[in-house]
């Protein structure tokens, strides 16, 4: 009843955080569109961080961009785009534009001088990507800074994930995050070409950044990727779901599983194949059998162990989720290989602060009502304050180019165009 009670209170302060009084030097945020996603990624989180203030908004639509920032207490309504780069009290632009409209419209922001937070996927392709973050503009003396938004990173839940995980011993990787069927209507911008949708661009892109990360490395290639189409009668040259397996250096295998429109996966398929499929996002890491020192046995004994460590929820853990590792113990004779004992041992984790992970962290002001975004936020901030610590979470603009590279690869072996350029310059 109790840890009812935490998640229930920890859930409501998420959504209703305390809000400090903001300092005179306040960095404002202009915010590109009246989306959906923006009070979870950035009007929410701003509330509880006194250097943020969101001020402005703008819409292709007047009279949405107007209810928009009513709504969410915005007090400044521009009616293009540009209008609001152009606007010189604004610090920050937000993009979380369709994925199409993501180069171009960072870019000029970048060019106005504005920092940008960038939502994830960040470009259409790799060529794209490769342009922005390797752009003149941000490598000048006191350059803006560009972010792209995938803030599950910066949790202290996934930072203690990957701190469980052995590199060197991975043999396999599956990152997992579905939608459930009737969730998003077939014409949805997410299922839209032209404007470089499809699922792999959507929850896709987190599993392969949760692999990538998981890995430390870059697929050597993808060698096997299974797109399912969207219907007759709508764009088809974009995937309601895709499943894509990479191979790495060290020959561990990494899956993405990703599916917007998920249904069946049931038990009894033949009843269940419709039916809307609902299962929590997870990130799986199974390493290979080593050998661990145990005095207490004979010298013709040996002591191994196969660990797998999963995160549940990894893409929102703040809701709630769940670190599991497992271990398998054998004890076997050295010669025969014949087994003289088996166990197994779980223990879970649940991390919502830098204080409860075994890793820390200097200086940390968080709470356990912090979502991901607000951690990024923090980060974001920091950076450009050039006040950084040492153990500062990050997203490199490399990371971002090489992010979608893979994603294009995946792609490709799919025999799929890839996501079409901006014709932006």
């Amino acid at each position: 009843m109790a840890s009812f009670l935490q998640l229930a209170h920890r859930n409501w302060q998420i959504a209703h955080p305390p809000q400090p009084a903001k300092t005179s030097n306040a960095l404002r945020v202009g915010l590109l569109g009246a989306s959906n996603i923006a009070p979870l990624a950035i009007i929410i989180p701003a509330k509880s961080h006194p250097e943020i203030i969101i001020a402005a908004v703008a819409a292709r639509d007047a009279q949405k961009a107007q209810a928009y920032a009513t709504k969410h207490g915005i007090p400044i309504v521009h009616m293009s785009y540009q209008e609001l780069i152009d606007d010189s009290s604004i610090d920050i632009i937000y993009n979380p534009l369709p994925n199409g409209l993501h180069f171009e419209w960072a870019l000029k922001a970048l060019q106005a001088g504005k920092h940008v937070l960038l939502e994830k996927p960040s470009t259409s392709n790799a060529a794209e990507a490769t342009r922005l973050f390797r752009h003149p503009i941000l490598h000048k003396p006191n350059a803006p800074v560009l972010l792209e938004a995938f803030h599950s990173r910066f949790h202290p839940a996934w930072q203690t994930f990957m701190s469980l995980v052995d590199r060197p011993n991975i043999t396999s990787v599956y990152c997992m995050a579905t939608l459930f069927a009737g969730w998003l209507p077939n014409d949805d911008i997410r299922f839209k070409y032209d404007l470089s949708g499809g699922s792999l661009m959507d929850f896709g892109t987190y599993g392969i950044l949760c692999m990538r990360d998981i890995m430390g490395t870059e697929p050597v290639e993808c060698i096997e990727a299974v797109p399912r189409l969207m219907p007759e009668g709508f764009d088809q040259d974009c995937d309601s779901a895709f499943r894509g397996k990479f191979k790495f250096p060290n020959g561990a295998l990494g899956e993405v599983d990703c599916d917007l429109m998920a249904k069946g996966r049931w038990p009894f398929p033949y009843l269940t194949s419709r039916l809307p499929y609902i299962c929590l996002p997870r990130a799986v890491v199974t390493h290979k059998e080593v050998t661990i020192s145990d005095p207490g046995l004979p010298q013709t004994q040996q002591h191994v162990v196969v660990k797998k460590v999963t995160l549940w929820n990894h893409m929102s853990p703040m809701l709630w989720h769940r670190i599991d590792i497992e271990e398998t113990h054998t004890v076997r004779e050295k010669g025969s290989g014949r087994e003289v004992k088996r166990w197994d041992v779980t223990r879970h984790e649940k991390v919502y602060t830098w204080a409860e992970s075994s890793l820390k962290k200097e200086g940390s002001k968080d709470a356990a009502h912090w979502s991901t975004y607000r951690y990024m936020l923090e980060e974001f901030v920091d950076r450009i304050r050039a006040r950084q610590g040492k153990d500062a979470v990050w997203m490199q603009g490399e990371e971002s180019i090489k992010q979608m590279k893979v994603i294009d690869s995946a792609y490709e072996k799919a025999g799929m165009k890839l996501r079409p350029s901006s014709t932006y310059r």
